[in-house]
């Protein structure tokens, strides 16, 4: 049994990118069992704000929420929030996500991620923090052959701007840990899915279609595996790690990186067709080639958290896909 600390509800949480779904999942979670947070999210209209503005609507039922608008590359902006509210522990969620926007948007990549980032560094480092959990991604692994994707494995070639922006992230946080010793953990998800989801996302957007009668777009004729992983496992994987900063290696460091996957990668072709299931519908379907910046497989290797935290995700897609579901069909009352 691995020795952790469980997550400590007097310790104040700031969660960027509060109003986007993971952050949105994680501060519900962390608000129900009593926690002090401060919610922090530029409310941008990459996707439909009216999401973010209903996820923001749940959170604000919490008296123990609070919420600032505002742009992580506004260093400011940032700034004031940490001082004001003085965080314990800090969740940086917030970015511009995506990767076929990538390569038409190239710079709201360079301001949210990079510049946004830095700006969270910077801060934790005026108003030291006892822990501070970013997002990485699975996309930083690039198109490697080798499988499970381990967090020893070499990611110095991805092939989309926002893998580039991740990629950076964990070196600039490990960076800081190294300079300036801020406990820092990197967050290596692998395709979440769920309720409240980005409507960017391919589920999403095959039950937007399936309902308008219009065809599904699938990419590389549909031989593609992705290592699915529902929402609720993340939120549970992040929890498990809140009040356990790394501990200091033989460097002198107190950086980590984790993947945070479900390990079992799915053929694109079978999660559709569960999907249709969940939602009683058939889609129409357009078989298309692969799309620049877009990656074969996904597979987690999650052997480390297991190892430190008696965690796995596990949930099926028979069992996401139905709560997706659900949760789509009573949202937009179909």
């Amino acid at each position: 049994m691995a020795a952790y600390q469980a997550f400590d509800i007097t310790k104040k949480v700031l969660i960027t990118g509060a109003a986007g779904f993971i952050g949105f999942h994680l501060a519900k979670r962390l608000l129900e069992m009593g926690a002090v947070v401060l919610g922090f999210d530029n409310m941008n209209d990459y996707y439909d704000v009216s999401l973010k503005e209903n996820r923001l609507g749940v959170l604000r039922a919490f008296s123990n929420f609070s919420f600032i608008k505002g742009d992580l590359a506004d260093e400011q902006a940032v700034t004031t929030a940490f001082k004001s509210f003085q965080p314990d522990i800090v969740v940086n969620l917030a970015a511009q996500a995506g990767v076929r926007y990538s390569l038409d948007n190239p710079r709201a990549y360079i301001d949210s991620n990079i510049v946004g980032f830095f700006n969270i560094l910077e801060a934790c480092r005026q108003y030291p923090v006892q822990h501070l959990l970013f997002a990485s991604s699975s996309s930083v692994y690039g198109n490697q052959e080798k499988t499970p994707f381990s967090t020893t494995d070499n990611v110095d070639h991805p092939i989309s701007l926002y893998a580039a922006t991740k990629k950076s992230n964990e070196l600039m946080a490990y960076t800081y840990s190294h300079l300036y010793g801020i406990p820092a953990t990197g967050l290596r998800f692998f395709t979440v899915y769920g309720p409240y989801g980005r409507p960017d996302m391919a589920y999403f957007k095959f039950a937007n279609m399936m309902y308008r009668n219009e065809p599904i777009k699938i990419y590389n004729h549909g031989d593609m595996y992705r290592d699915f992983t529902y929402v609720d496992d993340i939120v549970e994987g992040i929890e498990h790690m809140l009040c356990n900063p790394p501990k200091e290696n033989k460097a002198g460091d107190k950086y980590k990186v984790y993947n945070i996957g479900n390990n079992k990668p799915e053929r694109l072709m079978h999660f559709i067709e569960v999907l249709e299931q969940a939602l009683g519908k058939t889609a129409e379907k357009e078989y298309l080639p692969m799309q620049p910046g877009d990656v074969y497989q996904t597979y987690a290797d999650v052997s480390e958290l297991e190892q430190d935290f008696d965690f796995k995700p596990n949930t099926s897609i028979e069992e996401g896909l139905g709560k997706f579901a659900a949760w789509y069909k009573d949202h937009y009352r179909m």
